[in-house]
C-alpha cells in the first residue's frame, strides 16, 4: 500500500517526473499483439493464464476477452475481440503519472509500471482509451499488462499466449504483424491484418501495438 511504501522515494521521483519533458521512447523493435478475431471460440484461457500468471484477485483483468453478436436472422454472426495493453508507441498513460510510475521499455518497447512508484491516483485509468490499466485496491494500486517481459527474456512467450488453445493470438515485431512478414499461426498467407476493428478507439490516438485479423462484420470501413 502507499503508506508502506518508501515516501522519500516517492517524492524524488515526483520531483523528477516534473522537471522533464515527455519525449515517447523510440524502441529498438517494438513488439506487439496479433488477434484472429473469426478463429477465436471465446473459451477465455487466455484470461485466466494472465490472472494466474499475475495473482490478480476477482475484479481486475489485465486480458478481456470481448463477445459480438449482430444481424438478423438468417443473416446473424458472432466474433470475439482480445484486447490488453497495447504497449503504444504513444501512450497516453504515460505523461499522466505524476509520480513517473510508468516507462517505456527502450529494448522492446513494453509500457511497464513500477508498482513502488505508484500512489493509486488512477489518472493512467481515465486516460487510456482501451481501459488497460486496472485498479487493484487490495493494494491501492494500478497495474496491467507487462506483456510478460521476464518470460521474454527467459526466451519464452507471455502466458495468455501460450494458453491460447487454437493458437489466434501471439506477439513480434508490430511492424511484421502488420505487414503478414511475421511467422505466427495467428495469421493465415491469405490474411490482411488491420490496426483497428469496429468500437475499437482511434489507432491515431496512441499508435497502439496490436493488429487484427478481422470478422467480415468487424472490418472498419473508411
Amino acid at each position: 500500500m502507499a503508506e508502506q511504501q518508501d515516501r522519500a522515494t516517492i517524492k524524488e521521483a515526483i520531483k523528477r517526473r516534473k522537471r522533464e519533458t515527455y519525449t515517447p521512447v523510440v524502441p529498438d523493435m517494438q513488439l506487439g499483439f496479433v488477434h484472429h478475431n473469426v478463429d477465436c471460440i471465446g473459451c477465455r484461457a487466455c484470461e485466466i493464464a494472465c490472472k494466474d500468471k499475475n495473482g490478480l484477485p476477482p475484479g481486475p483483468r489485465f486480458r478481456r476477452v470481448l463477445y459480438v453478436e449482430g444481424g438478423t436472422y438468417p443473416d446473424v454472426y458472432a466474433y470475439k475481440v482480445n484486447l490488453s495493453c497495447n504497449h503504444c508507441a504513444e501512450p497516453a498513460c504515460l505523461p499522466a503519472c505524476p509520480t513517473g510510475a510508468i516507462w517505456k521499455r527502450q529494448d522492446n518497447g513494453i509500457v511497464d509500471i513500477d508498482s513502488t512508484l505508484c500512489i493509486g491516483c488512477r489518472r493512467c485509468e481515465a486516460t487510456c482509451p482501451y481501459g488497460a490499466p486496472q485498479f487493484i485496491p487490495e493494494q491501492n494500486i494500478v497495474s496491467k499488462c507487462n506483456l510478460c517481459v521476464d518470460e521474454i527474456e527467459a526466451g519464452r512467450k507471455p502466458y495468455c499466449v501460450m494458453a491460447c488453445m487454437m493458437r489466434v493470438l501471439d506477439i513480434g515485431p508490430i511492424d511484421l504483424l502488420a505487414e503478414n512478414r511475421f511467422d505466427t499461426p495467428a495469421i493465415g498467407p491469405n490474411d490482411e491484418p488491420v490496426r483497428a476493428v469496429k468500437n475499437f478507439a482511434d489507432p491515431q490516438l496512441t499508435d497502439p501495438s496490436i493488429v487484427f485479423v478481422a470478422h467480415r462484420m468487424g472490418k472498419v470501413t473508411k
